[in-house]
């Protein structure tokens, strides 16, 4: 299942990127999920990233993780296709 990612850094690890990245990639390996892309952003959130989680539970695992490292703050969100999105039109409309 793919997941967007929007993200806040706290303060005291936001001057310590490649730190925080590390200890965040060790863990996703960990839970199995996989990041497609990585994109930081101007605004309310820091970063937007796209990753494949292998279930709800480790997409969970992490977001519970990164917030009580202190390192931020994320939410996560379901992103599905457009083919299954299109099969939700039709499973509504029957």
């Amino acid at each position: 299942m793919k997941y967007v990612l929007l993200g806040n850094l706290s303060p005291e690890w936001a001057s310590k990127q490649s730190d925080r990245v590390g200890k965040a990639k060790a863990k996703l390996d960990k839970l199995g999920i996989k990041v497609e892309s990585i994109h930081y952003t101007q605004g309310y959130y820091d970063f937007v990233d796209i990753v494949d989680a292998p279930n709800e539970a480790a997409m969970l695992a992490f977001s519970v993780w990164y917030a009580t490292q202190g390192l931020g703050r994320i939410q996560s969100m379901p992103a599905f296709d457009a083919k299954t999105f299109e099969t939700a039109i039709k499973d509504a409309a029957s």
